[in-house]
């Protein structure tokens, strides 16, 4: 495993409580009121105390209650090897938000969708939307966020806060009663942010102002097939449990397999990153001397008794879900 780099710049984005849709709705500008009010909803209190969402089965892919943790504090895991930079650096960051009387800390990255005046942010479903809790509230992503303070603030960001207006996940992950074997093969979700910043720059500069002059590619194009056993793919993420604390980009690289405990329905990777690394980009095809590679799935689950990370087979379901929020305006969605 290996840390990435430390980088000097924040960008965040911001999701305000959002309401329950079965459906895209009309399009409308996100209320000013939300925005601030989910920018002060984050106090330094709230983000120190964010808990790592971790998801860890047994061997008949129960859930194992894990400790609420708060960031652990201690020291990042050694530098192995060369470190990656470039676009990955970029465009993969923290994820924070509310769920039920508690705030949580999941990783996540931007996607290339091509629209004008929204941007898509990839993350593990369990990220936006629990069972027993419903929809997260106050989801706030913090993109290239590596070398950054456990509290990052708008006034450090050069563009500021953003405020997505979406969020959108499979009803096969929303109806499944809870995180199960079952639920993990669906379990990828995308945040639709909308247009912010201190400038109005979209995060998207390669899709969205490719003429800007100080332009470059800011998002992660995403496949659903020509991944299978034995393929290198590099795993990202912000682990935030012991002995991470949260703040520094960690990888983990190796040939993939797929989980003989889930009828080798989703993909495994040795990898011991803990939690608070839900959601980050599994990527094939990746160039450790120009961070680009292709989103192929993201760290979604891990066993009490394996020191392997599993992450969804990325198939026609995922793409349904990211044409759906790559449409939608405003919302909670679960695709059907």
């Amino acid at each position: 495993m290996r840390r990435q780099s430390r980088l000097a710049i924040a960008t965040i984005m911001v999701v305000a409580a959002i309401p329950v849709l079965s459906a895209p709705a009309a399009a409308r500008a996100p209320a000013q009121s939300d925005h601030q009010r989910t920018i002060e909803h984050w106090t330094k209190a709230r983000m120190e105390g964010a808990r790592a969402r971790d998801m860890v089965l047994d061997r008949v892919g129960r859930p194992v209650p894990q400790p609420l943790v708060a960031n652990s504090g201690g020291t990042s895991w050694p530098t192995a090897g060369s470190s990656a930079g470039g676009l990955i650096a970029r465009v993969s960051g923290r994820v924070y938000f509310k769920m039920g009387a508690n705030e949580y800390v999941c990783s996540g990255s931007v996607v290339n969708d091509g629209r004008a005046d929204y941007s898509l942010v990839l993350t593990a479903a369990h990220c936006v939307y629990d069972s027993a809790q419903g929809w997260a509230t106050y989801w706030m992503f913090v993109p290239q966020a590596d070398g950054l303070p456990v509290v990052p603030t708008c006034s450090t960001s050069p563009r500021g806060c953003w405020t997505a207006q979406a969020l959108v996940a499979h009803s096969r992950f929303t109806t499944a009663g809870g995180f199960s074997g079952t639920a993990a093969r669906y379990d990828y979700a995308f945040a639709v942010v909308g247009p912010g910043g201190h400038d109005g720059e979209a995060i998207q500069l390669d899709a969205d102002s490719p003429s800007d002059a100080d332009a470059a590619p800011d998002s992660l194009p995403i496949t659903y097939a020509g991944v299978a056993s034995n393929d290198l793919l590099y795993a990202f993420g912000y682990p935030a449990a012991a002995p991470y604390n949260g703040t520094d980009l960690v990888y983990c690289s190796g040939k993939i397999g797929q989980d003989l405990f889930n009828a080798n329905a989703t993909w495994s990777m040795a990898c011991n990153m803990t939690g608070g690394a839900s959601g980050g980009p599994w990527l094939k095809g990746f160039s450790e001397s120009s961070g680009i590679g292709n989103l192929a799935s993201l760290n979604s689950y891990r066993y009490s008794f394996s020191n392997r990370m599993y992450g969804p087979k990325f198939t026609a379901y995922t793409k349904a879900v990211f044409d759906a929020a790559n449409a939608a305006t405003t919302g909670t969605i679960a695709v059907p």
